[in-house]
């Protein structure tokens, strides 16, 4: 199999309107993005782990941390508002960092395991060019319904068992592997013939408000007590 050069890149912002603090706050006895970093650290098919922040406190962790293993890019100004898409802070990152391909993860995705990262990039690279995009998602057996109270992936006249409907699947925000070459024309992480990659749905787990905070610490403590 071809070499291929692989960063991964780990936006945060200091700031966080429904978490105040979040990505450095401690989570499990160190600060939240630790965790993230030191999995993607753990997957040998990375070339380059990328913080991208605009945070003197993430920086200042990160430095102390992990040293000249992980590279770290000062976000300009113009990129830090909250209202700010994602696609235009990482078009930003990987203009600063060649690779063949990217990887990007958050650090509110604590509970992702180095060994199921390197499993997606493992299945990406075995598929690619078929499949030119990854991301990660959860599969749902749920009755399904829009706003207009019509089902979507069951018939209500027929009764089946949740785990017998046909699966839908949520894009978890727990990994996307792309090119610059999609990003840029697509203004997209999501590439035209994309591979749905299921993950446990632990791993899933994503913290947005303070309940998934602490629900993650609690999973990611039972987690780690079970090894």
């Amino acid at each position: 199999m071809k070499n291929y050069s692989i960063a991964a890149i780990v936006p945060m912002r200091h700031n966080s309107e429904r978490v105040p603090g979040k990505n450095y706050r401690d989570f499990a006895g160190a600060p939240l993005f630790f965790h993230i970093i030191e999995s993607l650290l753990q997957c040998d098919a990375i070339s380059k782990v990328v913080i991208d922040t605009d945070s003197d406190e993430v920086i200042d962790l990160a430095e102390k941390k992990f040293g000249d293993t992980v590279t770290i890019l000062v976000r300009p100004v113009h990129l830090r508002d909250g209202g700010i898409s994602m696609n235009d802070v990482l078009m930003n990152s990987i203009n600063q960092v060649p690779a063949d391909f990217y990887l990007q993860t958050h650090s509110t995705n604590p509970l992702l395991k180095a060994a199921t990262i390197e499993k997606a990039l493992s299945k990406f690279l075995e598929i690619y060019p078929m499949y030119d995009s990854l991301f990660s998602v959860t599969s749902r057996h749920v009755r399904l319904w829009d706003s207009l109270s019509r089902p979507i992936n069951h018939n209500p006249n027929i009764l089946l068992r949740t785990q017998d409907l046909p699966p839908f699947y949520e894009e978890n925000s727990g990994m996307y592997i792309f090119t610059k070459e999609i990003l840029e024309r697509k203004h997209n992480r999501i590439g035209d013939r994309p591979f749905l990659f299921e993950i446990p749905e632990i791993e899933a787990h994503d913290i947005d408000v303070e309940l998934n905070f602490k629900m993650a610490e609690f999973l990611f403590k039972e987690f780690n007590s079970q090894k």
